[in-house]
């Protein structure tokens, strides 16, 4: 197919949308498709309101007679709705989200149609499990799964049916999903941070984690997307060779948004309102055709849920604009890719975000305590940290172009650092009067001054502190959130169970008063995890080397990176945090090394698509082209036709040596995938395709991104970069 083919394709799609109007103020909107507060003030009686509350406060269980008055109220609204159908919506270890829909209908013996939901519908329900992801949880012929209610997170209408967040689980009690482990990492940290937030304020009774995702993507023309069989299967561009205008010139970032992605946009901010997503910020992203969108902070629960269904309704909206959205990391070669930054805090029932600096010297140690403890949890488990964010797709994007290395570091900013360098310094024990007074009014009190906006970004940073929250910068863009935050408020919680016994030790053993004990102890944080802090580029090669130094990690693919799992520190952190079990780590990590080889096994049998059935037979085409061309000089020019045909024939020995390399490597890279599949372990069949197969992609598309150059444009049979990346 030529590109005036696919011009005129995607000129039928109405390059000109019609602006969407937006009707009302968008606060008036907002949540409208939710059963949230409101609606449960309207429709749930009291009992039914404050179980549900009890359920999400404080973790009661909600009595089956309360259940079954909760899911008339949620069926009566519904149907008043629009909806006639509802599913239990629940988030399997593929990544994305799983539904099964049953009508609100029945009938009775005596044949009489109802509408009918009730409490043992809402509460639990059984899907197949069989085919999803389990690591070896579940064998293929028992097919017996569990999904229950989360209360925490409320049901919503996507569609015309009613959607109820859920977790999902084995007949064995084994979580089969992202999200179990998530709500217990959540418990796990709000217990933890609750006894220490104590500490300064004995009215806080609970801490909820709080995440604001930063969501990167890219926006295709449809109908030049699916003339591409790579960006279909495989969610990227295995070959194209870069476009004259890339990225260089700076002109994207921050630049007027193209109409049919503004109309996009309005359109999905509309929908996303209505779903309670509250999306506040958009813009144009670095790379052409890419943007950014990101909500309000949320409950991270919440949040992880919203993300996943925002990315569901962007592939919806994208639709009606005749757009294909991208959420792949890295779908292009040599501008930069997409990511998920997952900006986290920790905020009290009182209204405090516990790493947001206050307004005395007392405030500040509790910042300075939440701060330097999760700073020494990151230290201590950096390296499963990593393997949160380990994935096929991410590899590709981790430490080029603006996303963050493999090696887990922390930026604070030179004036942290020095309140640090400072703390540091204190001396142990029993401190004086004047020591104490000294150190509140000269260390911890000044922290307010250096705060507000004065400590720069730091671009290559994994973990950066940015002013009132930390920013976990190397999450990637079609990566379900759940699994850094599941990770990362684990350790937390963990770092501040040992910060508080060993405060109490002090207290209790050396008389220590609490602000000594306290002080004392973020000392030697301060000092032991000092290793993991780092303010300077992260793409030098003089990081590596002293991150190696310093005994960082640097695990640059996913099998590399998913060892950590399984290791002894590991599965006790989890047992002892009562996150997940020995089984449930074991088999995730299984889950996460077939994903990345069956990724990688699709990629190599889409190379083998594009190179046998698209490029070989095109440059093939248009070198016979020249060869008759060639030969017709011959016939005019006999003794001097060499002369004349020399540009050609120079083309023509380049196509041949282009189309026997990329044949002759395809060949190869298919016979190390044969060899690879061969292999049992799975641990092994990883490395395999990781260290022998993958390496042969870059190989192929160097000699089929110089075919693409040599070929004329009108032949070439995929849409190029020039016209891929570039809404018109």
């Amino acid at each position: 197919m030529s590109i005036t083919r696919f011009a005129a394709i995607a000129s039928s799609n109405n390059r000109k949308a019609i602006p969407i109007e937006e009707t009302g103020r968008r606060s008036e909107l907002f949540g409208t498709k939710v059963f949230n507060q409101e609606r449960m003030l309207q429709y749930l009686t009291k009992d039914a309101l404050n179980s549900v509350q009890g359920a999400i406060f404080s973790g009661t269980q909600i009595d089956r007679k309360i259940a079954d008055q909760i899911a008339e109220a949620m069926k009566t609204w519904a149907i008043a709705m629009g909806a006639t159908h509802y599913t239990h919506w629940f988030q399997p270890l593929t990544g994305a989200t799983a539904e099964k829909h049953d009508a609100f209908f029945d009938l009775l013996p005596n044949g009489t149609a109802l509408e009918k939901f009730g409490g043992g519908q809402l509460v639990q329900q059984e899907p197949d499990a069989s085919s999803f992801p389990s690591g070896g949880i579940r064998n293929t012929f028992e097919a017996r799964g569990y999904t229950a209610w989360d209360p925490t997170s409320p049901a919503f209408i996507y569609g015309a049916t009613l959607c109820i967040p859920t977790v999902f689980v084995s007949y064995t009690g084994e979580a089969l999903d992202n999200k179990a482990p998530l709500l217990r990492a959540l418990h796990a940290v709000d217990e933890a941070a609750t006894a220490v937030a104590k500490y300064f304020d004995k009215n806080v009774t609970k801490v909820h984690a709080t995440l604001g995702w930063e969501q990167e993507y890219f926006l295709i023309d449809k109908a030049l997307a699916n003339s591409r069989p790579d960006l279909i299967l495989a969610g990227r561009t295995l070959v194209g060779h870069a476009a004259a205008k890339g990225q260089q010139l700076d002109d994207h970032y921050f630049g007027v948004i193209p109409l049919r992605a503004i109309n996009f946009m309005r359109d999905l901010e509309m929908e996303c309102t209505k779903l309670g997503i509250p999306v506040k910020t958009r813009h144009n992203e670095v790379a052409p055709n890419q943007f950014e969108l990101a909500p309000v902070f949320e409950e991270a629960n919440l949040a992880v849920d919203h993300n996943l269904l925002l990315m569901d309704v962007m592939e919806k909206i994208a639709e009606r604009h005749h757009f294909k959205v991208l959420f792949h990391e890295k779908p292009f070669a040599d501008i930069n890719g997409s990511g998920k930054h997952n900006n986290w805090s920790l905020a009290t029932n009182t209204g405090v975000n516990l790493l947001s600096p206050g307004s005395t010297p007392m405030k500040n140690l509790q910042f300075l305590t939440f701060f330097v403890n999760t700073i020494k949890a990151v230290d201590t488990y950096e390296e499963l940290l990593r393997s949160s964010i380990a994935s096929a797709s991410n590899d590709y994007r981790l430490g080029a172009n603006e996303a963050p290395p493999a090696i887990f570091s922390i930026f604070i900013g030179e004036q942290l650092s020095e309140v640090m360098d400072e703390l540091e310094g204190v001396s142990q024990g029993k401190l004086s009067p004047e020591e104490k007074t000294e150190l509140k009014l000269n260390v911890v009190g000044k922290i307010p001054e250096i705060m507000l906006d004065n400590t720069d970004r730091n671009r290559t940073s994994p973990f950066a502190f940015t002013g009132n929250k930390f920013e976990m910068r190397g999450v990637g863009s079609k990566t379900n959130c759940a699994k850094p935050m599941t990770v990362l408020n684990t350790i937390v919680a963990k770092q501040l169970i040992d910060f508080k016994n060993e405060v109490d030790v002090l207290i209790d053993k050396k008389q220590l008063k609490k602000d000594e004990a306290i002080f004392n102890i973020l000392r030697e944080y301060i000092k032991s995890s000092k290793r993991i802090r780092f303010d300077g580029d992260g793409y030098s090669e003089d990081w590596a080397r002293e991150a190696k130094k310093r005994k960082l990690s640097n695990n640059g693919s996913t099998p590399e990176a998913v060892k950590i799992m399984t290791s002894k520190d590991s599965l006790e952190l989890f047992s002892s945090m009562n996150v997940m079990s020995e089984i449930e780590v074991k088999a995730r990590q299984e889950v996460e090394l077939e994903t990345y080889i069956l990724q990688t096994q699709i990629e190599g049998r889409v190379y083998n698509e594009l190179v046998y059935n698209h490029i070989i037979p095109t440059a093939l085409n248009y070198q016979n082209q020249l060869i008759k061309n060639v030969g017709g000089l011959k016939e005019i020019y006999s003794d001097t036709y060499e002369q004349m045909a020399a540009s050609q024939l120079e083309i023509i020995e380049s196509l041949s040596r282009h189309i026997g390399e990329v044949k002759k490597i395809t060949d190869k890279m298919t016979e190390a995938r044969k060899t690879a599949n061969k292999l049992k372990d799975i641990t092994r069949k990883a490395h395999s395709y990781g260290e022998i197969v993958r390496p042969y992609f870059d190989e192929i598309r160097y000699h089929c991104d110089k075919l693409e150059q040599l070929v004329e444009d009108k032949s070439w049979p995929l849409a190029k970069y020039r016209e891929l990346l570039f809404i018109r």
